[in-house]
């Protein structure tokens, strides 16, 4: 018996206590409820796709040291349903798209999963670069969803659009090398808001978590403006940031992790983007998604409350409030050095 088939069995076996999460109630939108698909699934806005309730984050899973481990898991991940993945052209310095191309291009995996990156530049030649990099790392022709990454600062809207790259990206669409756009960020959502209305995106990736709903909330401003156009929100940072079982709320117990993911979910978005970096914590996510609930409002108001003192000053979410937690490649983008970002 190979690796994947031995950890299909010792999923099936831990997991599938579990239910598949039925249909949901209209907020969180009609969620496929087949036990064959392992996971349920949700409609990513007006593309006519539908994707897993959750999604595989890239960037956690190019941080696991062993890469054949890393293999593993992201295949045990597609045996079991979760058939999304992130990931980003500047994670581990190009690391985390080539050992998830190395995942799929073995055993029709590619085939098999609805495939997301993100480009960091903002002019032509970096996006025609960022492609042809990320397309040949992660051993594919074509992405099904392409985001332009980190939309922090306040002119990235203009300089998408202004310095080449929203032409370049139409281009490769036109062209068959993406089928979807959309953009991320995780600063402030009145930038967001400014990105919505520049053009038609298909998604929109933003922070997701019980502190956000009490400072500078993107649950609150893009979330309904998003959905309102048909653009798909897709959710991040459910525990503060780190992955799944050492997140910031966890570690600084403000929540668990079933609460965090739970809340997240019960939100209006399309799929929430979670940090992998073991089978453990794969298993302990599937399993909070298989039985997933949505959380009714008497239960959302009380944890809502409950985490309130730590939440309303942003310490939990410094993502939003300074640029040390922005990607290299985007802070020199924008001319900061070392010490301005530690000034912050």
């Amino acid at each position: 018996m190979n690796e994947t088939s031995s950890s299909r069995r010792e999923f099936l076996q831990t997991t599938l206590a579990g239910s598949v999460a039925a249909g949901l109630a209209g907020a969180v939108g009609q969620a496929d409820d087949q036990a064959s698909k392992g996971l349920a699934t949700r409609a990513l806005g007006k593309t006519g796709q539908r994707v897993s309730l959750l999604c595989l984050g890239g960037w956690h899973i190019g941080a696991v040291k062993d890469k054949q481990e890393a293999v593993k898991i992201m295949h045990a991940a597609i045996d079991e349903g979760m058939t999304f993945f992130d990931n980003g052209w500047d994670y581990h310095d190009g690391g985390s798209e080539t050992v998830m191309g190395e995942a799929l291009a073995t055993g029709g995996k590619r085939n098999k999963v609805f495939l997301m990156t993100k480009n960091c530049a903002r002019d032509v030649k970096g996006t025609r670069q960022h492609l042809e990099d990320s397309l040949r790392r992660l051993q594919t022709d074509h992405l099904d969803l392409w985001q332009f990454h980190e939309i922090n600062y306040d002119n990235d809207p203009d300089w998408i659009f202004d310095r080449g790259a929203m032409a370049e990206a139409l281009k490769a669409q036109q062209a068959g090398k993406v089928r979807f756009i959309g953009f991320t960020g995780h600063k402030s959502p009145h930038i967001h808001l400014k990105m919505l209305v520049k053009r038609a995106w298909d998604t929109v990736q933003m922070p997701i978590n019980l502190c956000d709903y009490h400072y500078r909330s993107f649950v609150h401003q893009v979330v309904p403006e998003a959905n309102k156009r048909g653009i798909a929100p897709i959710g991040m940072k459910s525990l503060g940031g780190g992955s799944d079982h050492k997140g910031r709320l966890v570690a600084e117990k403000v929540c668990s992790v079933t609460e965090a993911i739970t809340y997240a979910l019960s939100q209006p978005i399309a799929s929430l983007v979670v940090g992998i970096d073991s089978l453990e914590v794969l298993k302990q996510d599937l399993a909070i998604a298989r039985s997933f609930k949505a959380v009714g409002d008497e239960e959302k108001q009380k944890l809502l409350e409950r985490v309130k003192a730590v939440a309303t000053d942003g310490r939990h979410e410094r993502f939003k409030s300074t640029q040390f937690f922005d990607g290299v490649y985007h802070q020199k983008q924008h001319g900061l050095t070392k010490e301005d970002v530690q000034g912050t």
